[in-house]
């Protein structure tokens, strides 16, 4: 049986190209708690689009599959920790303060890719994540990133020189 993913339950309206549940050309990462309550879970099929060398995953887009899945890791973390549902207002965001990817073999197209993260440590608004990329059995990437809570309507503003 198909349950919610955090990105379903958080941000049906989220417009996000690797996450965004409403992005018609996106890629719809649905990222959800595993049974053992530490790790946060998604699988995805890159499409041969996406290959970077013959038969291989760009690497480019395991980059952005780590940077999505480790920033709703995040997130679920914070919601967690604060004893909220997911989805409960106000809302929790993240955004990616220091995306680290380690390739450590080539990552085969073809493959169905296991996202595997969790929250290293946390430091006020800062946030650590691991997150492991398997094809299959083989783990191919890690990620090592930091991701800072904000409010993300003022992230907006600032970033357009707003100062509402």
């Amino acid at each position: 049986m198909h349950s919610a993913s955090l990105q379903e339950i958080t941000a049906p309206e989220g417009i996000c190209y690797g996450c965004g549940a409403s992005n018609p050309d996106g890629l719809h990462i649905h990222s959800r708690w595993h049974d053992d309550g530490v790790h946060v879970v998604a699988e995805h099929l890159p499409q041969s689009k996406y290959s970077g060398w013959p038969d291989l995953v760009y690497g480019g887009l395991i980059a952005m599959l780590v940077d999505c899945h480790s920033n709703w890791t995040a997130m679920a973390y914070h919601y967690r920790a604060a004893q909220r549902e997911p989805g409960s207002l106000p809302r929790i965001d993240c955004v990616t303060g220091n995306l680290g990817i380690k390739f450590i073999k080539p990552t085969p197209m073809g493959v169905t890719l296991t996202l595997r993260a969790r929250v290293e440590g946390e430091v006020a608004r800062k946030t650590r994540v691991i997150c492991e990329v398997y094809a299959g059995e083989v783990l191919t990437a890690v990620g090592d990133s930091v991701f800072v809570r904000v409010d993300t309507g003022q992230l907006a503003a600032a970033a357009h020189g707003r100062t509402d």
